[in-house]
């Protein structure tokens, strides 16, 4: 019912909305019921998260059991009147609610917002007005403040040249102190005007590196035939300086407020299924604690948030996880990633003649796998704790064999069968001697 009203937003795979070009989230609402009063056919939508972008009011279901949740927005462009926040001893009691107007199907329809959840009102507000002031979906870009003059307030006069009469006294201080702050005040202006250009003209760039990015992507599984290796490299430099260029709409305690962890947890959700496709479907939590932070730009995130982001991956039906081995390492993997897959490339590894007689290191193993030492070396304790290798400790480190005492027989130890990883162990060894 509410597709005959509202228009269907598009999630990403942790439930987070799909931002248009430009668009960047100012505020979220948790327990928000969307309705009208007046018009008993529009939707009465209960309990949702309702995000506020510079171009639409996204509102998406909670606790859904579909998948995935029902998602509806209103563009801000379609509202044509807010309504004032109106306070009585009676709403002191009752839930917040606020009205605005908008035009729906070429209808003049008032929509009301309960907010059932703990949320200042009045910020949602002040932020909501701002952001339908400021129409940023009719160029496209955000903008970052109002656009400021570059004209001062000078003594110039009509531009021609002209002479100045010499002030003498307290009257030519006071004369000479009024044109340094004029100046200065000019230079501040111009300062501004410039750098509020820089920063229109950067997310600009932003969101032309993820179209570029979505295009190399896509191209990479769809042309993945009748490339040479050098196009190949060129597209992975290409992915890895576009992968850098950061996020346009990063969460933050401000804009997300009481939910920001959740939110975050979301949107690092999203954010991570590029480096787990590069490393191999893990990566180390202090690698994803870079990448993300570099990202985000200004935006930094601590320890201690993206630990808890990443636990909540628990409660939220998405594609990762976090995985802590037995040495207190921590990673972050995808739920399609296999041990298994994993085991058996280091068994072929350890099974060749040379490894046979010598043994493997953990960067012996990163160089197979393709993952940096310390996560070869967690995969080699786990194939170990599998008894699928053997340990030798020494002053020069760990090296891993194949485990042979699967293969012996416990009645007759010196039986060595003419087939097996064992018989191929002797073989090895009495070549090298």
């Amino acid at each position: 019912m509410a597709g005959n009203w509202l228009p269907a937003a598009q999630l990403t795979g942790s439930g987070r909305p799909v931002l248009e070009p430009g668009e960047v989230e100012c505020s979220l609402l948790s327990s928000v019921d969307l309705l009208s009063e007046e018009n008993p056919n529009f939707p009465h939508l209960k309990s949702g998260l309702l995000i506020l972008t510079t171009h639409r009011l996204i509102w998406v279901q909670e606790s859904s059991t579909t998948s995935p949740p029902t998602a509806v927005f209103i563009p801000l462009s379609a509202v044509t009147h807010i309504f004032s926040l109106k306070k009585s001893i009676k709403s002191m009691f009752a839930s917040p609610r606020f009205r605005f107007q908008a035009s729906l199907k070429g209808m003049m329809v008032v929509i009301t917002l309960i907010l059932r959840g703990k949320s200042d009102i009045d910020s949602f507000l002040e932020k909501f007005w701002e952001a339908w002031r400021r129409k940023a979906w009719e160029d496209g870009v955000v903008k970052s403040g109002p656009e400021v003059s570059g004209s001062g307030h000078g003594s110039g006069g009509d531009g021609g040249f002209a002479v100045r009469m010499p002030v003498v006294g307290v009257a030519g201080i006071l004369r000479k102190e009024q044109e340094m702050w004029e100046n200065t005040d000019k230079s501040l202006q111009d300062a501004f005007q410039d750098l509020n250009a820089l920063m229109g003209k950067a997310k600009e760039m932003v969101m032309l590196a993820e179209r570029m990015r979505t295009k190399l992507l896509s191209g990479s599984t769809s042309q993945a035939t009748g490339t040479n290796d050098e196009e190949i490299g060129t597209k992975e430099e290409m992915q890895e300086l576009l992968l850098s260029v950061g996020i346009v709409s990063p969460v933050t305690k401000e804009s997300a407020g009481a939910l920001y962890h959740q939110q975050l947890s979301r949107q690092l959700a999203d954010f991570v299924k590029i480096p787990l496709e590069r490393s191999g479907g893990m990566i180390n939590l202090i690698d994803i604690y870079c990448l993300f932070n570099r990202a985000r730009g200004t935006e930094l995130i601590s320890p201690d948030d993206l630990l808890r982001a990443c636990s909540l991956w628990e409660k939220f039906d998405v594609p990762v996880m976090l995985r802590k081995f037995d040495s207190d390492v921590m990673v972050i993997q995808s739920k399609s990633h296999s041990d298994d897959e994993v085991f058996t490339r280091i068994r072929s590894l350890v099974t060749t003649p040379d490894t046979l007689r010598a043994g493997i290191t953990a960067s012996d193993a990163a160089m197979t796998l393709g993952i940096a030492p310390a996560m070869a070396k967690e995969h080699l304790l786990a194939a170990e704790a599998k008894g699928l290798l053997c340990r030798d400790v020494s002053p020069d480190g760990f090296r891993f064999f194949v485990n042979l005492l699967q293969e012996i027989d416990a009645d007759d130890i010196f039986l060595v069968k003419e087939y097996g990883i064992y018989h191929t162990w002797i073989k090895a060894i009495s070549a090298a001697r």
